[in-house]
């Protein structure tokens, strides 16, 4: 399922982006007070928000596309702050093949489509678990490993 339209921010655009979409989540001003820190045990709160979306029986349109756009950014940005990841903005090929217009690059060099996998997660249900994708990554810094930079 993509989601890309013009308005969408580009790579260098996405933290700023993320933080807004996560403020609104956290501060109550969306009529939530989601515990999102960053950190890969919120991805079970991501988890639990896509199913109960699909639970209400959501269209993947509209309104929910911008939900899942935001927290697909929000996967990106905990691979950005807990794997070593940058977001990259993907080329033409890579825009037709994931659907998307910006990812993110692990420090092996692998690319990542975490809009894609929030995607997935809202199209497929509990087994694309978001935080399970996390757990499983390849390519990630490893805070405590020989050579790794991450905090």
């Amino acid at each position: 399922m993509g989601t890309e339209t013009a308005a969408r921010p580009t790579a260098g655009r996405m933290r700023g982006h993320v933080a807004e979409f996560v403020t609104d989540l956290t501060s109550g001003r969306a009529g939530h007070r989601l515990p999102l820190d960053y950190s890969v045990d919120s991805l079970r709160i991501v988890d639990a928000v896509i199913e109960g979306m699909r639970r209400q029986g959501a269209e993947p349109a509209g309104r929910v596309a911008e939900v899942l756009f935001g927290l697909g950014g929000y996967l990106g940005e905990v691979m950005v702050r807990r794997a070593g990841a940058v977001w990259v903005d993907f080329d033409t090929g890579q825009r037709e093949r994931f659907g998307q217009p910006v990812g993110v690059r692990m420090p092996d060099g692998r690319v990542w489509n975490p809009l894609g996998r929030v995607a997935n997660r809202f199209a497929y249900g509990s087994r694309e678990s978001l935080r399970t994708f996390f757990l499983l990554l390849h390519g990630r810094d490893r805070p405590g490993e020989t050579g790794s930079d991450a905090a």
